[in-house]
């Protein structure tokens, strides 16, 4: 008899689950896409112990008719799509016909499902049908998947904890409400509410349901398009970071999907302004012609490949990078209070931008008192700014609610500082200060009429020689200076080799070396915008950065010279300044493209408004 064989179907399907089905959130994340793919408009979803014990999931979309749903637990059997010319259309969450089979065959299923005029009850244990009747059911798919993996207990021992593994349940829900804000989706745990969306087609309020209120008040919408690509999505403020990439989220043509690429084009658009090791939160969705993508890469269909990566790379890093440089990124040194959380019942509506605080008379202060939903430390003694932000009802949201929550559209107008004719260059997104004094030699104290203003001065004069050897980088042959002693360095052999393939990029950045016998090399000069002082030293490191890249990048490599320099020329702590020291460094800082943050993306710039300082000496209760 031959070695060779058929594997039957319920073995096959237990291979294919190997795949498919690693934990509870693969099931969630394909069931909840056939949901979406029948054009469902509310899901819900109950896990019991994180989807270890079981997971119901129930939608109202266009059900399965009776005929045909065991040739659904059926291996490649699929509505999506038809012959091959199909896969390179895929507008579908799911296509390969791979999900419920693979679930099915290491699991308990019960699934009840109706067209709207009948419906079928099938029972199936390991993949095999228990039982098989007729059912009254409404229109749409109710389907208990329990007991996952009771067939295969070597991958139960492989499962994480209950929380990791609800962690990873939420996460594939939260992306997939991202993308279909136009559905209704509930989410809840042994039951308890964790998600719920309301559905109406405000990307925002479902970012407020997953983040909270104060993210989304901080995400800034963005839209951009080239002719192959639409991007569009929401960017959070760069004083808003998080500790990994998870929260960021990439959509193309409505499907979550990770890419390395994309990521780091995000990144890319938020160039110096986040601190290394932080990243941001951004919601970011591509809509493209689907013959541009392909999705048929791996079975969880989060893997994808593009034919031009390189152009929507590009697109998306412009996009971000323009959509910061309008606006004025100085933090607020005031710590955000939480959310306010209510009864559900309660109807509480929200906007995502602070309203205009209105001039208060004396004799309204009282009747503001009685307001239930009115923060008393909210309430002035005497006139209050119209330009200054105030929490409102509209500012209390409660988790669960089905309440309708509007989106106030309105911008609130900022007053712009006139500047004199020989000042027109000078950056307006940075208001124009008077320096009141230092402190510890380390933070210029400066105001003006909106209030205390505290500015790392290393850190802004970092942001102005950063910007100035940016530009000097690009050109070092025609300043260059002698060095009195000669400085010779020497190497092993491999970086030797490696220093000799690579001596023209050093040569860009202001290193220039020569042959010296053996390994040696000898400097014999450097341009005469280093450092002073400095030299050895941003000649050893910029060395050192070269040997450390797997792949030398001479954009890389001036950037990381002009970091280098611009730390190593900046004026330190404790390093005591004249008041006019301190003006010219902030006009200087005015005058640079981001005088937010430093190169390294620290803030350079915290804001004490005038009516927070009265709050903290409780001139204002």
């Amino acid at each position: 008899m031959g070695e060779i064989r058929q594997l039957n179907e319920a073995l096959a399907n237990k291979i294919a689950a190997g795949e498919v089905v690693e934990r509870p959130a693969s099931v969630v994340k394909e069931l909840v896409e056939n949901a979406v793919d029948a054009k469902a408009t509310i899901i819900e979803l109950d896990l019991e112990e994180a989807g270890l014990s079981s997971i119901r999931i129930r939608d109202n979309g266009a059900g399965i008719q009776s005929d045909e749903v065991l040739l659904a637990f059926s291996r490649h059997a699929t509505s999506k799509i038809k012959n091959e010319h199909d896969l390179f259309r895929i507008r579908t969450l799911g296509f390969r016909g791979e999900a419920l089979p693979s679930i099915s065959s290491v699991s308990k299923i019960e699934i009840k499902t109706s067209t709207g005029s009948t419906g079928l009850f099938l029972k199936m244990h390991g993949g095999e049908v228990i039982e098989q009747k007729p059912s009254a059911s409404r229109q749409g798919t109710d389907i208990l998947v329990s007991e996952l993996f009771y067939n295969t207990p070597a991958r139960l021992k492989y499962l994480k904890t209950v929380h990791t593994e609800l962690g990873n349940v939420t996460d594939i829900v939260n992306r997939i409400a991202l993308s279909h804000p136009e559905i209704s989706f509930r989410l809840r745990h042994n039951g308890k509410t964790l998600l719920q969306t309301n559905g109406n087609g405000d990307v925002r309020q479902v970012i407020a349901a997953i983040y909270g209120i104060n993210i989304a008040k901080k995400m800034l919408s963005f839209t951009n398009e080239s002719l192959d690509f639409q991007v569009k999505g929401y960017a959070a403020l760069p004083e808003i970071t998080r500790a990994s990439r998870n929260y960021i989220s990439i959509l193309v043509n409505g499907r979550f999907i990770r890419n390395y690429a994309i990521t780091r084009a995000i990144q890319a658009g938020y160039h110096t302004l986040l601190p290394i090791g932080r990243f941001p939160i951004v919601l970011l969705s591509v809509e493209m012609d689907p013959l541009l993508v392909d999705v048929n890469v791996h079975p969880s269909k989060q893997e994808v490949r593009f034919s031009k990566e390189a152009e929507l790379v590009q697109l998306i890093t412009d996009t971000i990078t323009q959509l910061f440089k309008t606006q004025s990124l100085i933090p607020s040194g005031e710590k955000e209070k939480p959310a306010k959380t209510i009864r559900p019942s309660e109807q509480i509506a929200f906007s995502f931008h602070e309203p205009v605080r209105h001039q208060v008379d004396k004799e309204n202060i009282q009747s503001l008192q009685k307001d239930t939903f009115q923060d008393p430390d909210m309430v002035r003694q005497d006139k209050i700014r119209e330009t200054q932000p105030v929490l409102s009802k509209e500012d209390t949201v409660f988790p669960g609610s089905k309440a309708e929550e509007y989106l106030d559209e309105k911008k609130v107008s900022l007053s712009s500082h006139e500047v004199h004719d020989e000042q027109e260059s000078i950056s307006s997104r940075v208001p124009l200060l008077e320096p009141i004094g230092q402190m510890h030699g380390t933070y210029i104290l400066a105001q003006n009429e909106d209030g205390l203003y505290i500015i790392d001065q290393h850190a802004a004069q970092e942001r102005i020689k950063y910007e100035y050897f940016k530009k000097k980088v690009g050109d070092v042959q025609s300043e260059l200076q002698d060095l009195l002693v000669p400085l010779v360095l020497d190497f092993s052999t491999d970086e030797r080799i490696k220093i000799l393939e690579n001596k023209q990029d050093l040569e860009d950045v202001g290193v220039f070396l020569e042959e010296f016998g053996g390994n040696g090399f000898i400097v014999r000069g450097y341009p005469t915008w280093f450092p002073h002082g400095e030299e050895k030293n941003i000649i050893e490191e910029m060395i050192g950065e070269l040997l450390q890249m797997k792949k030398v990048d001479v954009g890389k490599l001036r950037e990381e010279a002009a970091i280098l320099m611009s730390c190593k020329g900046s004026i330190k702590a404790n390093h005591y300044l004249r008041r006019e020291d301190m003006q010219q460094l902030l006009t200087d800082l005015r005058k640079t493209e981001d005088p937010f943050t430093c190169p390294h993306g620290r803030p350079i710039i915290i804001h004490y408004s005038t009516y927070e300082m009265e709050k903290m000496f409780k001139r204002v209760m």
